[in-house]
């Protein structure tokens, strides 16, 4: 599959004020993202991720490295690879005193989107910002300001568009609204999605692939369900009849009592099956009334990878 985005050595190194040192945001990242995807790029804060998408979209220049995006080198065609991006920030950057009709007209002006070809009024009813389209931007509520972020960023029609911590703070509908908008856009347009996010199961549910940053290096890059993959452990939850007393256990498995009675047995499942658990359990004389499994998540993957590098 073509890349929508290559990096190559990128390296940003931001000058020191006063005393302080020198600081080094990105130290020779290697990425290739590829069109069409939904990628998560996610790391704790600091760890470079702001920088690498403001380098992306322009607002910063990097200290060395190549940026490719859209088959175009930022270096040699800086419009054209601009104008491929879209990007929707953390930060509320409106004019509190247009409209969000004329917001969209603004930004279609800038990017030099001639009128004929100009969908403000799609791009509003998409974000569910239609009846609001002449209510002054200051009167919107901060939901609805986030909803003309992504309006914002679409004006210029771009195949690819970021989405920089795009729930933060944001009420459900809202982020179920935008979710539903970002899975139209990748699967009837073909949209190229780069999600970061601190909601790892967001990123879980959304992402076909995953990149990991800690500072200013990708500590991991693979498709969602392998990084699931990579962690061994398993936890087999059981709910007894009765209380419980101890219980002889395989080696490597261990048992934790939670609320209301519940038994968690978690092991490797490399060394230890599911069946050997329950063979332990029955020889004890535990009657089960309830069991279930529990999977490794992205936020155990997350503090993993990210912990190790600290």
């Amino acid at each position: 599959m073509a890349a929508a985005i290559k990096i190559e050595g990128l390296r940003k190194t931001y000058a020191g004020q006063g005393a302080s040192a020198p600081k080094e945001a990105l130290k020779g990242v290697d990425l290739e993202i590829p069109q069409g995807s939904i990628f998560g790029l996610l790391g704790p804060n600091g760890a470079g991720k702001s920088t690498m998408i403001n380098i992306l979209a322009g607002l910063v220049t990097k200290t060395s490295g190549s940026v490719n995006i859209w088959g175009f080198d930022q270096d040699v065609n800086p419009r054209q690879s601009r104008a491929a991006i879209g990007v929707m920030p953390q930060e509320l950057n409106l004019d509190p005193f247009f409209t969000p009709r004329a917001a969209l007209e603004v930004q279609a002006g800038l990017y030099g989107v001639p009128k004929a070809d100009r969908r403000s009024d799609e791009i509003l009813e998409l974000v569910g910002l239609t009846d609001k389209a002449e209510a002054y931007a200051r009167t919107l509520s901060g939901g609805m300001r986030r909803r003309l972020l992504l309006a914002k960023a679409l004006v210029h029609h771009p195949q690819i568009l970021v989405l920089d911590e795009p729930t933060a703070g944001v009420d459900i509908e809202l982020r179920q609204m935008l979710w539903r908008n970002v899975r139209k856009l990748n699967e009837e347009r073909g949209m190229t999605i780069i999600l970061t996010t601190h909601y790892l199961e967001e990123a879980q549910e959304m992402c076909d692939e995953i990149a990991i940053i800690n500072h200013g290096e990708v500590v991991v890059r693979d498709r969602t369900e392998v990084l699931l993959d990579r962690l061994d452990a398993k936890t087999l939850v059981i709910v007894p009849e009765a209380e419980v007393g101890e219980v002889s256990l395989p080696k490597g498995v261990e048992m934790v009592r939670r609320l209301h009675g519940e038994l968690a047995f978690s092991y490797a499942r490399s060394n230890t099956s599911a069946e050997a658990v329950l063979q332990a359990v029955h020889a004890a004389g535990i009657s089960i009334r309830d069991v279930r499994t529990e999977e490794a998540d992205l936020e155990d993957v997350f503090v993993s990878l990210t912990s190790s590098k600290a």
